[in-house]
């Protein structure tokens, strides 16, 4: 045999090699299903110490951003002359930290229990305003909360202590530093109450006490079982379902805390998420492709029936305490969770909600893009790349008999701020991203590299075959 026979058979086994590996490869998936097992394994707590220590001390920075809503005329709105006219103060900017505690895994590594402390540090370059100079004109909350707990009580108790609490010299509106509205200070309506209930705290701030504190003791799944569980939460102090909504749906503790999901997401499901400040679960649907820093991602965001009324969404019929009494679309009244006044949450500016609520406050500019929650999460990993967490405070002012300051008041869904917590992933992060997805994009078209490899040989060695004939010729 010649040597050019010897180099026409070797090219011919080899050809046929590679086509017949290339299309095999092909066919059966083999480098998509690695590549998928391997992304899916890395991707959970208790295999990855790189993941790991990122949910424990995670390298993405956030802020939070708080807005106030100043009222300008309490006297008219009192007086009934006129419709509460606010203007918006801020944003009041504080970097938050976030990194998880006590973490312990449970169930060979199934599961994980971590609380989460956060804490704030004032960021002056990224705010509008001094908070321990600017001085903020609201509801005063604790005297709501007080009218409130008096419902029950007597006509005559009510107006008793309404004489009272008015030779104090409290109002129904308070003026404060936006620090200490925030923050805590000592109130004379609830140090008075102090003396009386020592259980009764005489400082009143909305994030007293929360600075460095955790919202609860949480245990998630890691995803080792079942890579769709990764993150989901199991427990949130020690419960598995609340009870003080009126449906077992309601008070079920679904999804993650928010800031990690399964891999391979589709833009058909939807995402669940148990917010603990809004002492529910919601879910988030796609809205559409994106990209942040180069990496391809889905946005998601709460469509309108989460919080839509139960005539619209009867769902949310679960959240009506008592059964039977809710309010409108775009609003949900918490205070079933949280002790004192009648707080109801929203979205900012009463975005997505019904218009009386809108119309009824002189200053609601409500816009998608600056009061639209949202997560940016890469479809693969399902990581979060960019995040929007925006939610508005309000407590509800109506007439109380006994409480002649209310006589003219008809109820109100009155605002006093709203949040914006903002999170996109940092460089070094999202290089290390993009590597990832370049690999996850390589590796499954190695059997296209073989199968082109097969070709090219093929071609080789038609052009051999063709030219030794010519030879004998």
């Amino acid at each position: 045999m010649t040597r050019r026979s010897c180099a026409i058979y070797a090219t011919g086994i080899v050809c046929a090699f590679l086509l017949i590996v290339g299309i095999v490869l092909l066919v059966t998936q083999v480098f998509q299903i690695m590549i998928n097992e391997r992304i899916k394994k890395e991707i959970t707590l208790a295999e990855n110490s790189r993941v790991l220590s990122s949910w424990i001390n995670p390298p993405v920075p956030v802020y939070m951003q708080y807005f106030f809503f100043n009222v300008t005329n309490p006297e008219e709105f009192l007086a009934g002359r006129a419709k509460p006219h606010v203007t918006q103060m801020g944003p009041y900017t504080y970097r938050e930290y976030r990194p998880r505690e006590n973490v312990t895994f449970l169930e060979n590594g199934t599961k994980v229990f971590a609380t989460n402390p956060k804490s704030f540090v004032f960021l002056p370059d990224m705010s509008v305003g001094d908070p321990e100079v600017d001085l903020l004109t609201t509801p005063n909350i604790p005297f709501i909360a007080v009218m409130n707990e008096m419902h029950s009580y007597s006509f005559f108790v009510r107006t008793l202590v309404s004489v009272f609490i008015k030779s104090m010299g409290v109002e129904m509106f308070m003026t404060r530093t936006v620090h200490e509205f925030l923050w805590g200070f000592k109130d004379p309506l609830m140090a008075k109450l102090h003396t009386l209930k020592p259980e009764v705290d005489e400082y009143f701030g909305l994030m007293y006490k929360k600075n460095g504190t955790h919202e609860g003791e949480f245990v998630f799944h890691t995803g080792e079982k079942n890579y769709m569980d990764y993150g989901k939460i199991e427990t949130w102090n020690g419960i598995r379902q609340m009870n003080w909504w009126s449906s077992d749906q309601s008070n079920m503790i679904n999804g993650t805390d928010g800031s990690v999901f399964h891999t391979f997401l589709s833009r058909k499901e939807l995402l669940y998420i148990f917010a603990a400040d809004l002492c529910r679960s919601i879910h988030l649907a796609y809205v559409n492709d994106t990209e942040v820093k180069g990496i391809p991602a889905f946005r998601f965001a709460p469509p309108p029936d989460v919080l839509a009324a139960p005539d619209e969404n009867p769902n949310n019929a679960g959240f009506c305490v008592p059964a039977g009494d809710c309010l409108g679309k775009g609003v949900l009244k918490v205070s079933v969770c949280r002790e004192g006044a009648p707080i109801v949450v929203s979205f900012p500016h009463f975005y997505q909600a019904d218009r009386k609520y809108i119309d009824a406050i002189e200053g609601m500019n409500p816009n998608k893009e600056e009061h639209e929650t949202y997560l940016d999460l890469n479809p693969t990993t399902g990581v979060p790349i960019r995040a929007c967490k925006r939610a508005q405070l309000n407590v509800i002012m109506k007439r109380v008999p006994g409480f002649p300051q209310t006589k003219f008041l008809n109820e109100t869904i009155f605002p006093i701020m709203y949040v914006n917590e903002t999170a996109t992933i940092d460089d070094d992060s999202a290089t290390q991203m993009k590597t990832l997805l370049l690999i996850e994009k390589i590796v499954p078209n190695f059997p296209m590299i073989i199968l082109g490899m097969g070709t090219i040989l093929l071609l080789v060695l038609i052009l051999l075959v063709c030219r030794n004939r010519q030879r004998k010729v």
